[in-house]
């Protein structure tokens, strides 16, 4: 059967904004086994295979769903390469029907990544770039990623950045390192204020600052919401609230694959109390606009 060279929004039920590349062509992980097996812990996600690009066009494909693909550039503070980019943007291009690809760069590479940041735009199609603020160990709010994010802004495509707690070092040691204070989303307000055309995710139901999330999502008009990373059996009444009311354009579906598959989030949300006019926009309507999806 020949592969669809486009992807056709029609055809899709949904659009998946948050999952992870986390093995690379080679077999190299996106994280060390200790993190790995932390996260793995958190998510009661015990021997999960870690699924190729191939294999999650494949997962993705026979859903008839989309799904933005992305690994986190964390050297820095972790001392760990990442998956390349440019790889990722490869492999995502060999399905372009159904994966959407994301780029991540550590800010800590200042001018390096600014650089980085045009060419894998221009030269490899990425369509956004993922920062995890707790493992690459800066605040979003650090006018040292000022730079990277000027670039992004006039690039024209979206950042999304980690918020909350992450299972990522949960139960080890101090940690492991990660300093959950990072994630605060109240700390990408001065990101949304100094860079008002930057087109922002924060991703997650952002424990325990949840309100912090709600409060900078309906005052910035660029700032977005995605629900990846908890089953929605467990959101907090108000997410549910404002994604019903204030931010019915502004929430986006995502689940965390392959920690949390699509099918076990999406049959959680079938239980939510969503009104049905709310359900699309969350699953793909709001997805389309924010991506530049709904063009063509």
């Amino acid at each position: 059967m020949t592969r669809p060279s486009r992807m056709d929004p029609a055809q899709l039920t949904a659009i998946d904004v948050h999952t992870h590349a986390e093995v690379s062509r080679t077999g190299h992980p996106a994280l060390s086994s200790e993190l790995m097996a932390a996260s793995e812990k958190y998510f009661a996600a015990h021997g999960h295979r870690m699924p190729t690009i191939d294999e999650t066009a494949d997962h993705y494909r026979q859903r008839r769903m989309a799904a933005v693909v992305f690994t986190v550039d964390a050297e820095h503070a972790l001392g760990h390469p990442p998956i390349p980019n440019e790889e990722v943007a490869e492999d995502c291009a060999a399905h372009p029907d159904v994966l959407i690809p994301f780029a991540s760069l550590d800010p800590w590479r200042g001018r390096a990544a600014v650089r980085e940041a045009r060419r894998l735009v221009e030269e490899y199609g990425v369509r956004g770039f993922k920062f995890h603020p707790s493992l690459q160990a800066f605040s979003p709010d650090d006018r040292m990623a000022y730079p990277l994010y000027e670039a992004i802004e006039e690039l024209g495509v979206p950042a999304l950045f980690h918020t909350g707690q992450t299972g990522i070092g949960a139960g080890l040691p101090g940690g492991g390192g990660i300093r959950l204070k990072h994630s605060n989303p109240l700390l990408v307000d001065d990101v949304a204020v100094d860079f008002p055309g930057l087109r922002i995710i924060l991703a997650h139901p952002s424990f325990p600052w949840q309100d912090e999330a709600l409060a900078v999502a309906t005052h910035k008009p660029h700032v977005y919401i995605d629900l990846s990373g908890w089953s929605p059996k467990y959101f907090p009444p108000q997410l549910v609230r404002y994604a019903n009311t204030l931010l019915k354009d502004k929430v986006l579906f995502g689940s965390d694959y392959p920690v949390i598959t699509p099918d076990r989030w999406l049959s959680d949300f079938e239980k939510l109390d969503i009104k049905p006019e709310v359900r699309p926009r969350i699953l793909k309507d709001n997805a389309l606009r924010l991506l530049g999806l709904d063009s063509g």
